[in-house]
């Protein structure tokens, strides 16, 4: 129900699907919400349809809006990052007093969110950028919550945050991820992550129906199969039913009937972008970015369909392709799995030290084992592993993921070859490969390429037996080692 007279412990400004499921949320689990949106009508929709699960306040202007807050005033914006956001918040914060809070629960980039906390910082006001992970029913249900900002503005936001995100064993997937950006931050490497676990669960599905010929149904079963073991997870669920799923229109496989374009809103770019800047090797969200861009360019893809290979089907290439190769690709899937997590993590470290955020990396996984579109079993063991060694320096080095991934790797390296011999792209599984293989190196080529390095350009080069910097005078002869 409605009610004019009432204050509202918090607002939602915004109120497209993700807006209004999280004002129903709020409201389902006992707290007034206030409501405000550029266009009225979507107020007066949410209020119509659904003022029955709690107690909403309708607002038609923004005086009006910040007049039915208390305090400190909780203001929770939903609208498009960038641009709108600056314009909401330019709209808002003259109206409110010190000590109020904005919250952007939007995709906003953990720089724009970084800048606009210094800036309201000044005048008072809290600011925190909030990531929000498991989509529009996440936010009606129970998403995974991840704030930045103050601690003081968490004192006061925390609680009903807490109070709405997913549970998981009792634990609320919502904690104080540190200052400023953080909660952006860590939202935007979740989507990194997301990305590879996405393209990793793609490759394997091109494998078993181009390497062993099953159709989709019956990738659907192994999907499902799948997910009662190690690799439960929610996107392994979906993609099971995806599978399943026959087209009503043309009773073919509803897989076979979408464009093979996969589109993206630029999470996952500015992931790999900020990997670069920190010098974090992401490899695999990277390779999973780069797809999806690949899948999109319509034009360069007919106009290399000709060139030769060795085909993506038919009897000829399948041969030598053992019965057992589906449980080759679960246990390829799985250590895939298992380093673009460890990349990711790294990253969220790194970013951790850059700016000064102290964030505890098994808290993340722990928020992350409900809500969010990554949540998955394994994050239980994530969590342990950092609750252990918090300055574990890779998941590959832990216990249990040591083991997993070294007794794979047969496995892994079976998919791989085979999918190189068959003409089936793997760009996940094979860099995923390639990086583990790096990092397990005694030595690697980069003693060449350093060399190169100080030929053309005097760059210098560190030795293995001594200590400082040296530049050899290549272009004379005697060539003569320099300490620099």
């Amino acid at each position: 129900m409605t009610s004019q007279t009432a204050r509202a412990d918090i607002g939602v400004t915004g109120l497209a699907v993700m807006g209004r499921n999280l004002a129903r949320n709020l409201a389902r689990h006992g707290h007034t919400v206030a409501l405000h949106n550029r266009t009225e009508q979507r107020t007066r929709d949410l209020v119509e349809n659904f003022g029955s699960e709690g107690e909403f306040i309708p607002t038609y202007s923004a005086e009006e809006f910040v007049r039915a807050l208390e305090r400190p005033r909780k203001l929770v914006v939903m609208v498009k990052a960038g641009a709108p956001t600056d314009a909401v918040i330019d709209e808002f914060a003259p109206l409110l007093e010190p000590g109020d809070i904005i919250i952007d629960a939007g995709n906003a980039h953990f720089s724009d969110t970084r800048r606009r906390e210094a800036a309201l910082r000044e005048r008072g006001l809290h600011f925190v950028g909030t990531g929000v992970s498991g989509g529009e029913e996440g936010a009606l249900h129970g998403p995974s919550i991840m704030p930045g900002g103050s601690a003081e503005s968490y004192e006061s936001l925390g609680p009903l945050f807490e109070d709405i995100a997913a549970k998981v064993d009792g634990a609320p997937c919502c904690t104080h991820i540190g200052p400023d950006g953080a909660g952006h931050f860590v939202k935007m490497v979740h989507n990194g992550i997301e990305y590879s676990d996405m393209q990793l669960i793609a490759e394997s599905f091109d494998l078993l129906r181009n390497a062993l010929g099953f159709e989709p149904a019956q990738i659907a079963e192994t999907f499902r199969g799948w997910n009662t073991g190690r690799l439960d997870s929610y996107l392994i669920e979906i993609t099971a039913e995806v599978l399943a799923h026959t087209d009503p229109r043309t009773g073919k496989p509803f897989v076979d009937v979408v464009a093979d374009r996969a589109e993206q809103k630029g999470t996952g770019r500015w992931t790999v972008q900020n990997g670069l800047e920190l010098g974090v090797p992401i490899t695999g969200i990277a390779e999973a970015t780069f797809a999806r861009s690949l899948s999109g360019h319509v034009g360069l893809r007919e106009a290399a369909r000709g060139l030769a290979g060795p085909g993506r089907s038919g009897t000829t290439t399948r041969k030598g392709v053992p019965d057992s190769f589906a449980d080759d690709v679960e246990q390829a899937l799985y250590a895939s799995k298992v380093v673009a997590y460890a990349q990711g993590f790294n990253q969220i470290q790194a970013g951790s030290a850059e700016y000064g955020w102290n964030i505890d990396l098994g808290a993340v996984a722990a928020i992350w084992r409900g809500g969010c579109i990554i949540r998955a079993k394994f994050l239980d063991d994530i969590r342990a592993a950092y609750r252990a060694e918090p300055t574990l320096p890779t998941l590959l080095t832990s216990g249990e993921f040591r083991s997993a991934v070294e007794e794979a790797q047969g496995a892994w390296r079976s998919v791989v070859s085979t999918a190189v011999r068959l003409g089936i792209p793997t760009p996940g599984f094979s860099t995923a490969l390639a990086y583990y293989d790096a990092l397990r190196a005694e030595r690697l080529p980069a003693s060449l390429i350093q060399a190169q390095r100080d030929y053309f350009g005097a760059h210098t080069y560190r030795r293995v037996d001594r200590e400082g910097s040296f530049h050899t005078t290549w272009a004379a002869e005697p060539r003569v080692e320099h300490e620099v």
